[in-house]
């Protein structure tokens, strides 16, 4: 796994931030920042230098999104120990990324120059930075994967989709090996006043599950994995950080905006089918939980319809609270967060949760991480447009 985020690049600053409850939640760093009602975010820290990190011919094909892309696969790959130029690897290579908005940077600077300067000619490169599927061709070509390659736009489960989609791939005899994530650059001025419009936005904080809630928290980063069938991993002795078991795909066919617990319900119980799991063997539930009055208690009627008297049982939590809705990258960061309780048996905490809402009715971990053996767990991801992808994971 690799991962750049409000916390630093870096899939263990990210875990240990997580799993110490540090918030990543600061005041709203932009030039505009005094023209919005919007004061907070989690942003990637302003030491994060491009021109540090990417050869100055490639720099300029580069939105925000697919740099954070490129350093999160990185990551992965130097982890995993694959070399794709060895055994024809590349070849049997897929890459899958998400993203909510894609090049938004990107989109907005050029309009800027467009409408608010009336220039006459935008900067050459603006189209190959602004493509939705611009991470996924980058970390491609950067790796010389030559396996099927592709974005996936679904808003706020186009990670979990990019992920889902890869696994299905190595599943049907078509790679070998899949780099799968999600990435995101979203905080532009047009961004944070399309936000606003919508009244969905916290003004102080992001409280998931309390009853004095005040919305999401806008986010940034990216989260990119590699995926292996298990037999090639065993065969060159690798040592997967877990199993991904079960993949859930729903779509409510409701409203565009308002959550139906019935399409949430259907997609977890889709993954623990897929994964060959009864309920009873889920330990913990990365949540959707953004925060927002919506969202949070159709979470819970959806996990209470699934699980039954189980659901009192299980260890719920919102990382969202820390770091932030980062959209199309958030189930990727979740990711990385789930891992880490599979890993080291400690469930991150849903942090700001100091009111419980009584429609909130389960154990969320408020504040503080918890100590407890995680044999299984969900990842859930629930989007506008009533996407829902939920993944099921168990220890390796």
């Amino acid at each position: 796994m690799g991962a750049i985020s409000p916390y630093g690049e870096g899939a263990a600053l990210l875990w240990s931030g997580l799993r110490a409850g540090l918030s990543a939640i600061r005041p709203l760093r932009h030039a505009r920042a005094e023209e919005v009602r919007v004061k907070v975010a989690a942003q990637v820290p302003d030491s994060f230098d491009p021109a540090a990190r990417f050869d100055e011919r490639i720099l300029p094909q580069l939105d925000r999104t697919s740099q954070f892309a490129l350093l999160a696969a990185r990551e992965a790959v130097a982890q995993s120990g694959l070399d794709f130029a060895s055994a024809g690897l590349g070849r049997r290579t897929a890459v899958v990324i998400g993203t909510g908005v894609g090049g938004e940077n990107t989109q907005s600077e050029q309009a800027r120059r467009l409408y608010g300067e009336n220039a006459t000619r935008l900067h050459p490169l603006t189209i190959v930075r602004v493509m939705p599927n611009a991470p996924a061709s980058q970390i491609s070509i950067a790796l010389g994967a030559h396996g099927p390659t592709f974005g996936i736009v679904s808003a706020c489960a186009s990670s979990n989709h990019a992920i889902a989609q890869a696994a299905m791939l190595i599943r049907a005899g078509m790679a070998d090996v899949a780099i799968a994530g999600g990435t995101e650059a979203c905080i532009t001025y047009g961004a944070l006043r399309a936000w606003e419009a919508m009244r969905v936005l916290a003004d102080d904080t992001c409280r998931p599950f309390s009853v004095n809630r005040r919305g999401l928290v806008l986010g940034e980063g990216a989260g990119v994995f590699v995926l292996e069938a298990m037999d090639h991993a065993y065969a060159r002795g690798a040592t997967p950080l877990a199993e991904l078991a079960g993949l859930g795909m729903t779509a409510d066919a409701g409203d565009i905006v308002a959550p139906d617990p019935a399409g949430g319900a259907a997609a977890m119980a889709q993954a623990l089918a897929d994964a060959g799991l009864v309920p009873e063997e889920i330990d913990y539930i990365n949540a959707h939980g953004t925060g927002t009055p919506a969202n949070d208690p159709t979470e819970t009627m959806a996990i209470h319809r699934v699980f039954g008297p189980h659901a009192r049982r299980l260890a719920v939590s919102s990382t969202k609270s820390m770091h932030g809705h980062a959209l199309g990258a958030s189930g990727a960061l979740e990711l990385v967060a789930v891992l880490g309780a599979l890993a080291e048996g400690v469930v991150p905490p849903t942090a700001n949760l100091d009111q419980p809402d009584p429609a909130c009715d389960l154990d969320y971990v408020p504040n503080t991480a918890r100590d407890m053996p995680v044999r299984a767990a969900l990842s859930n991801s629930f989007a506008f447009g009533g996407l829902n992808a939920v993944l099921a994971l168990k220890r390796a």
